[in-house]
């Protein structure tokens, strides 16, 4: 067998292959990059609330840990079914069937509406919660404001998912990152005025703020939900753009049959997100029984990992975006090249980020806290951090492209396999050392660490092989 000389010129498949590649990469660019600095500012939200009420005090972190866990395992299962208006729509999009489209962005701003009532009551009854975190009576009344507060946040949070939703899935992607950006705008200043407390001078005189602490951050994220919502309502009245989709006249009533072809996808993917958002957040419930400083730096961890999130999240959501919009103008050839060099370049840019972070993991935790057992609690942690983002790349992205094709119930099974079976229901065997054979270094919070890692890994070898039989389906069909 001869050997292929390096220097000779790449074969004609090859450059097709590599052309290919690369076009499908300045496809995705230009939808990928107004979502990813949009969820950046709404994770922003977090890590501002993280830094302010870490500067604040322990007690209010650990109480923003475990409320924050509540209120997202509430709002992304939530969230989740709403979004199923991305792929319905984006697909007639892609038809050309642009006032049916519009009408399905009106059954989702109802659906939304109805999904937040049963929310509401969750945050507004939160003891499950508290028990399974079996938080002390400080944090848990602390727990308890700050989810007051958020369940006014919901359901204006709930319509702007659908307005997002259905804006990525028509190409308009640069509407809703302006919107969020300017919400991050008004929620810095209103969160540390909320969290520390100040004397505000007014024309009718001096106005004393007290320090609300954790619970400043949910009014704050209330506060600009609503006028978030509201901004959004008048762009769709008064924006040309949305003038062909019937979105300037009245709102559709209610239609059951599209009411439950929503139900029908978003149930699926509702779950999915449920139980991927749980399988972490149930982790603070858990590592807070550890204790404050544990569950604090648990906290930080999450949230750097969950800004890392965004970047494979704004990626697959515009493969999602192209899929089901090649998808609606019958071109499958072009809808499987995309999908599956969406998922390869999540993994090689995940990959990059995940080493940047590892290496430069002790100044990045400087930055959230100056609290030296607390960053001794989180180092560790980002030890898994390179892995974990990629197997947490790989399957987001995938995830994503299977939604474009309204495949969402096997991916929904995986996810229970391997995020709660091996990710937590394994962290909690080994972190509380159930069996008497963990090893000392992974009791605690790096036993959930290491297992979730080991969820996500099975995860993402799971996802990856779905989707490869999926588009071999479609190129056989």
């Amino acid at each position: 067998m001869t050997r292929a000389d390096p220097h000779a010129p790449a074969s004609p498949a090859r450059r097709a292959a590599r052309s290919g590649w690369l076009e499908s990469a300045r496809r995705i660019a230009p939808l990928a990059w107004p979502v990813f600095i949009g969820q950046v500012a709404v994770l922003a939200f977090g890590t501002v609330d993280t830094v302010m009420v870490a500067r604040h005090s322990a007690l209010d972190l650990a109480a923003l840990a475990i409320g924050g866990a509540a209120y997202v395992s509430i709002f992304v299962g939530l969230m989740g079914i709403v979004l199923a208006i991305g792929p319905i729509a984006g697909q007639l999009f892609g038809a050309g069937k642009l006032h049916e489209c519009g009408r399905q962005l009106h059954q989702a701003l109802w659906l939304a509406l109805a999904l937040a009532v049963p929310g509401c009551a969750l945050l507004a009854f939160p003891e499950p919660f508290l028990s399974l975190a079996h938080a002390g009576p400080d944090v848990s009344a602390k727990v308890r404001d700050y989810l007051s507060a958020l369940a006014w946040a919901l359901p204006p949070a709930l319509l702007f998912t659908a307005f997002r939703g259905f804006s990525v899935a028509v190409s308009r992607p640069k509407a809703v990152m302006a919107l969020q950006l300017v919400a991050l705008a008004l929620k810095v200043p209103l969160t540390a005025l909320l969290v520390f407390g100040a004397d505000v001078s007014t024309p009718l005189g001096d106005v004393i703020v007290p320090a609300f602490g954790a619970r400043g951050c949910g009014i704050a994220t209330a506060s600009v939900m609503l006028t978030q919502i509201v901004a959004a309502g008048l762009m769709l009245r008064r924006d040309p753009f949305y003038a062909a989709f019937g979105l300037h006249g009245r709102i559709a009533t209610p239609d059951r049959a599209s009411i439950m072809a929503l139900l029908r996808l978003g149930v699926p993917i509702g779950l999915s997100l449920g139980v991927e958002v749980t399988g972490f957040t149930f982790m603070a419930f858990f590592i807070s029984r550890v204790g404050a400083t544990a569950v604090a730096g648990h906290q930080i961890a999450v949230n750097l990992v969950s800004m890392m999130y965004m970047m494979p999240l704004a990626i697959g959501s515009a493969a999602g975006t192209l899929v089901a919009q090649r998808i609606g103008a019958a071109d499958a050839r072009d809808a499987r090249r995309i999908g599956w060099h969406s998922v390869q370049w999540g993994a090689l840019i995940a990959a990059t980020l995940g080493c940047i972070v590892y290496g430069l993991r002790e100044p990045i935790l400087r930055f959230y806290t100056h609290d030296a057992s607390v960053i001794a609690a989180a180092v560790p942690l980002l030890a898994w951090v390179a892995v974990f983002h990629i197997a947490d790349a790989v399957q987001a992205v995938a995830s994503f492209v299977l939604r474009a094709y309204r495949i969402a119930t096997v991916p929904m099974v995986i996810y229970a396999v391997a995020l709660w079976g091996v990710g937590l229901g394994g962290g909690y065997l080994i972190a509380f050392d159930t069996t008497g054979r963990s090893p000392a270094s992974l009791l605690g919070a790096q036993g959930f660490w290491s297992s979730a890692t080991a969820g996500l890994v099975v995860s993402a070898l799971a996802m990856t092989a779905y989707l490869t039989i999926t588009l071999r389906r479609q190129r056989s069909s």
